[in-house]
């Protein structure tokens, strides 16, 4: 190299160091990103699998005319993380319940956790929705289904969760699980208590991540 070409020796120096600095520190990100992306295509992760083991309906009334609900009920949510190298983090659920498409609770926030592989959660929440509005034929169609004795109401999950391999997590995705609830009056069999609405038979649920 000539003196014109660089005439500051101890510049070009400190040029040369910075690029090879930089391309030393480019290489390591390349590599770890590949690293990342190896392990995660290998160890990639299953939904979490979601079933509803029990739902009872202790209320259920209809303000005649103004096509007002409420309602009280209690389900019994499960997940099982079907994973065997990686673990979960539930930043964030909650719980309603809809019928024919119509929200007829308020949504209640579940615990959230660490769920380890091969784990199973179990939630028991109570879901309250108070003089909620319903559609006009809603209101025909869940007068009628009460006179059935039989009921199809889903219970839906929606929240954030992140996965865990290793040392390393990822970001947040969004969790959506939609579980039906076949439900049948159920007469107190005798004990004296009020009628109310049982699931029939444990429910599998539908996930989406």
């Amino acid at each position: 190299m000539s003196a014109k070409d660089c005439g500051n020796h101890g510049h070009c120096q400190r040029r040369k160091l910075c690029r090879r600095l930089f391309a030393a520190v480019l290489t390591f990100i390349i590599v770890v990103l590949v690293v990342i992306l190896v392990v995660w295509l290998v160890l990639r992760p299953s939904k979490p699998k979601f079933y509803l083991k029990d739902t009872s309906i202790f209320q259920l009334n209809l303000t005649a005319g103004a096509n007002l609900l409420t309602t009280v009920m209690q389900v019994t949510l499960a997940s099982r993380n079907l994973n065997d190298r990686v673990g979960i983090y539930y930043d964030e659920l909650d719980a309603f319940a809809a019928y024919k498409g119509q929200r007829i609770t308020a949504s209640t926030a579940l615990p959230t956790g660490y769920q380890g592989h091969d784990d199973v959660v179990v939630w028991s929440p109570y879901l309250y929705g108070a003089a909620v509005a319903v559609a006009p034929y809603l209101a025909v169609s869940l007068n009628q289904d009460r006179e059935a004795g039989l009921l199809l109401v889903y219970i839906k999950a929606e929240g954030r969760l992140r996965w865990k391999v290793g040392t390393w997590i990822s970001g947040h995705y969004h969790l959506q699980a939609n579980c039906p609830a076949f439900l049948a009056i159920d007469n107190g069999k005798g004990s004296g208590s009020a009628p109310s609405l049982h699931l029939q038979q444990i429910s599998s649920c539908s996930v989406d991540v």
